[in-house]
């Protein structure tokens, strides 16, 4: 794989990782145990049975906890100590030939993972203000199909599923934005008389 292309797994990865880090780890490792793919040499830490069997118990708790409104924000609270360390270390992993992680993709993988956290998390809180359940369930379920998607495609083809998901997170984005300027609209001040 070109440099190009692992530079795009890397930032998709960050990315995914802002959204379930531990769907995104376990996913990886997966993929790199059954050998479905060819994981990068410091990538290859993510296919210990070890890391496959905590990020999957995490990542069925997370997948619990995010249906759940008000839990999910709290949830995202704390994921935020989590995913934008893994979203760096997946980014910085992917385009490492010698294990070694180089300190300009990690800044760049926490930033894309704190970027993809803050739309999620903001969307979320956002999304919880609503007295019914199914934005919140809907919003999740799509999360997470949004996510097994991009990590079934990332190696194929991690240009079109980087381009994929960052328009789906500018989108989000501006619905967010759209809504906050409805929901949060100062009243007009009256005219004063004189």
């Amino acid at each position: 794989m070109s440099e190009a292309h692992l530079f795009a797994v890397g930032v998709l990865l960050a990315w995914l990782a802002g959204v379930r880090a531990y769907l995104t780890v376990f996913g990886v490792g997966l993929a790199g145990a059954f050998g479905w793919i060819d994981l990068p040499p410091a990538l290859e830490a993510t296919t210990s049975p070890w890391v496959l069997g905590v990020s999957g118990v995490l990542a069925v708790t997370e997948f619990l906890a995010d249906k759940i409104p008000g839990v999910d924000s709290a949830w995202d609270l704390v994921q935020t100590l989590a995913r934008v360390p893994a979203g760096a270390f997946l980014a910085a992993a992917s385009l490492s030939p010698d294990g070694e992680l180089g300190a300009g993709m990690l800044a760049a993988g926490a930033g894309v993972a704190l970027t993809s956290h803050a739309v999620k998390a903001g969307s979320r809180m956002l999304l919880n203000t609503s007295p019914e359940p199914v934005s919140n369930w809907t919003a999740s379920a799509t999360e997470d199909v949004v996510v097994v998607g991009a990590l079934g495609l990332a190696w194929s083809y991690p240009w079109l599923v980087l381009a994929v998901v960052v328009g789906i997170g500018v989108g989000v984005l501006l619905l967010l934005w759209w809504l906050w300027r409805r929901l949060f609209r100062r009243a007009p001040r009256p005219a004063a008389t004189a």
